[in-house]
């Protein structure tokens, strides 16, 4: 979650939230259909403890300028390259630092509707930021290894980005947008970001209502989902985080959080914030969704 100016925003939705849905049990990976779980809690919190790990052997933070952000990047690159993404490191410089988003491209699909699928992976200073955002990140590493795992061939082309740099103001993916072509930002279907993924305490799921560019197949594709499982949601708009970026390029946006947690910005945002059945439940989400669009043929 990028600098406290889009934290009452959202603060206030989730406040709003409480009161009126306090009666509603916990949603965890236990209240689903029967259906079986794509994601499984043992495929994505090691992610997560190896984000810990790098942020203390690096001075308990994974910022954007230090090694724990360039080894977190290293980490997330060496899981795709083993599983077959073409992956690529795009820099880019802020306050007197290079960093690099991840970038890693799934073969095959229509290149001309690519559904790219995002989180930023630094965290503040102050902080390892499992859950702000380590969880969104290790929620789409364990979504894209999944597809690599099922062996997809994507009707659309799958893509799939860390961002750098988000809790200075959403410089890397800013940065990554800028650098597209026109004709680029026309082949994007929809991004969609996924930022705080963990939350601990989690009664329903924030999802992205993008209404400005008429987004609705991922929102309903991601409120289908929760629906069948019994797992309240609760439409936000676009902003605070990288779906951002893309919206103001124009590009249409969705995803969700979890809300903010009982730790943000600080140095207990550690493994202890993340509660791993809400993780493993967003994983889960991203996942599945993330397969039916890929399978489903671009409207135009």
């Amino acid at each position: 979650m990028t600098s406290r100016r889009s934290l009452p925003r959202l603060a206030v939705g989730v406040l709003g939230i409480s009161l009126t849905l306090s009666a509603v049990p916990a949603a965890t990976a236990d209240a689903r259909s029967s259906t079986a779980p794509t994601v499984s809690e043992q495929q994505v919190m090691p992610h997560l403890r190896a984000l810990q790990r790098i942020a203390d052997r690096n001075g308990g933070n994974r910022a954007h300028g230090t090694k724990g952000y360039a080894d977190s990047v290293a980490y997330v690159k060496r899981a795709l390259d083993r599983a077959g993404f073409r992956t690529r490191l795009v820099p880019f410089t802020h306050d007197g630092a290079t960093a690099h988003n991840l970038i890693a491209d799934w073969p095959g699909g229509d290149p001309d509707h690519v559904l790219l699928t995002g989180a930023h992976l630094d965290s503040v200073k102050e902080g390892p930021g499992i859950n702000d955002n380590g969880s969104g990140s290790a929620a789409v590493l364990a979504a894209a290894l999944q597809v690599a795992a099922s062996g997809t061939k994507p009707e659309r082309h799958l893509r799939f980005a860390w961002w750098g740099a988000e809790e200075q103001g959403l410089i890397g993916s800013k940065s990554y947008v800028s650098g597209l072509s026109g004709a680029e930002r026309r082949r994007i279907d929809v991004y969609l970001n996924f930022d705080q993924a963990g939350s601990r305490n989690t009664r329903q799921w924030l999802v992205v209502h993008d209404d400005e560019h008429g987004e609705t197949e991922a929102q309903q594709a991601f409120e289908a989902w929760f629906a069948e499982r019994s797992i309240p949601t609760f439409d936000i708009g676009v902003g605070g985080s990288d779906h951002e970026s893309f919206g103001n390029a124009g590009i249409p946006s969705s995803g969700f959080s979890t809300g903010i947690s009982d730790c943000i910005h600080e140095a207990c945002d550690n493994l202890a914030n993340v509660d791993p059945k809400t993780e493993t439940t967003s994983a889960d989400a991203i996942a599945d969704v993330l397969q039916k669009l890929a399978a489903t043929k671009p409207r135009h």
